[in-house]
């Protein structure tokens, strides 16, 4: 008796995220991997455009789908034209919630009193106030503004709470976007605390900090299981951590990438996969550690990496797209033997957005020069470019999956890709 009455508490304490929902950045697990097989490989203005719907804001974070509903983010009122600005005082940050039509239902300001980065230089101008995807449990969307912090809202649009996790700034801005474990925030405030930080779902207070030195990291943190228990993986400026979920305590650390980091792990069968230093290198590492790993848990480490785009795992292999080159790249995730490395054709110039796999297909998003779409195998092909040439703004966001069809941001509009 006492073992069903623990499964079903244990059934009615879960959360009531659906299989078909895209709850945070990159999707389940943070994998960048859609179940749906079935979402369109090629469309244009003309051809497979659902539907799209201006948004009142610029923006780099990626859609997520919770139940019959769509969030993103967004900011207005400055930093929209780098030769000029406006005044920061006016700068508003937006979360949006819009029905799976593409109607707007509700949109919700977030305000502050801390101040931001400046939108000067060649930095933040890439990507602006609003980089951080949401993330939710399926009652509650929680949102990460930098020095705004973490706000959390219902489905409805009441917020439930603010809470500051430092006010800190950095010329690069932030991206690392929020994850949940168990009854916690987390969230990688390297520019505004140089710390992890864990907060409770109930009410927003500090659960628990990891403070660190020259963090440098724009990285979204990555859950992964080792060993029976549930780390945190982040990867920090030289350095890689594992550490407890449910303390924050360090759990293993190792030798990482020589300099900033902005892609995002991804692990498979208790190995996680980092790549980064500026298009320079990529690495496997054993999770489940103790202490100083460097010397017994790297599989291998190949010199090739992305500075911004995060890779994936498919069927043994690791995908990824590099910055600057135009270039993408495949790895045998046993031996670290390359398996291709190609430029994409046309050459896409520049790629933030991060790797995304569905039906066999990997899609690349550009952030000038359209998608491409190739073949999820080690021997390289181009599928499909696909370009939605009466949009001329710029594509940071991530792909989301959502019944069947795509959905795709640009910094003037979201699109839903598919038949309409």
């Amino acid at each position: 008796m006492r073992f069903r009455m623990t499964i079903i508490l244990a059934l009615c304490a879960a959360p009531p995220i659906s299989a078909a929902d895209w709850p945070q950045f990159r999707g389940p697990g943070g994998l960048g991997v859609a179940a749906d097989k079935s979402l369109p490989a090629t469309w244009s203005d003309n051809a497979n455009i659902a539907w799209k719907t201006d948004l009142p804001g610029s923006g780099s974070s990626s859609p997520i789908v919770v139940g019959d509903k769509i969030f993103v983010t967004c900011y207005s009122g400055y930093g929209l034209d780098q030769d000029d600005p406006g005044d920061p005082k006016n700068l508003k940050r937006h979360l949006i919630c819009l029905g799976k039509q593409g109607k707007i239902l509700w949109t919700r300001d977030i305000v502050t009193a801390a101040k931001d980065a400046a939108y000067t230089g060649s930095y933040i101008t890439q990507h602006g106030y609003a980089s951080s995807t949401p993330v939710s449990d399926g009652k509650t969307i929680y949102c990460f503004f930098g020095v705004a912090g973490v706000v959390a809202f219902d489905l409805g649009g009441k917020q439930l709470w603010q809470s500051s996790v430092g006010t800190g700034t950095n010329s690069w801005g932030t991206g690392t976007s929020p994850i949940l474990s168990g009854d916690l925030v987390i969230v990688n405030a390297s520019a505004e605390s140089s710390s992890l930080v864990a907060l409770n779902k109930k009410d927003g207070s500090v659960a628990w900090k990891q403070p660190g030195k020259e963090w440098w990291s724009w990285t979204t943190p990555l859950l992964t299981d080792a060993n029976g228990r549930q780390e945190v993986v982040i990867s920090i400026y030289v350095r890689l951590r594992g550490h407890d979920s449910k303390t924050g305590k360090e759990l293993w650390n190792c030798a990482g990438l020589d300099d900033y980091v902005c892609p995002s792990p991804v692990a498979h069968d208790g190995v996680v996969f980092v790549i980064g230093a500026r298009d320079n290198t990529a690495m496997a590492i054993k999770a489940g550690g103790s202490g100083d790993v460097s010397k017994t848990h790297v599989l291998w480490t190949v010199g090739r990496g992305s500075n911004v785009s995060s890779p994936l795992y498919h069927d043994g292999h690791l995908y990824w797209a590099s910055e600057k080159r135009g270039v993408v790249y495949c790895v045998d995730v046993k031996s670290g033997k390359m398996k291709h490395e190609q430029r994409l054709d046309p050459n896409p110039d520049l790629v933030y957005a991060s790797a995304f796999l569905a039906g066999g297909k990997i899609y690349y998003v550009s952030r000038n020069h359209g998608t491409y779409v190739i073949d999820a195998k080690p021997q390289f092909k181009q599928l499909a470019h696909n370009v939605i040439a009466s949009d001329t703004s710029v594509f940071n966001g991530s792909p989301a999956a959502m019944d069947g069809k795509l959905l795709l941001r640009s910094d003037r509009r979201l699109y839903c890709i598919g038949k309409p």
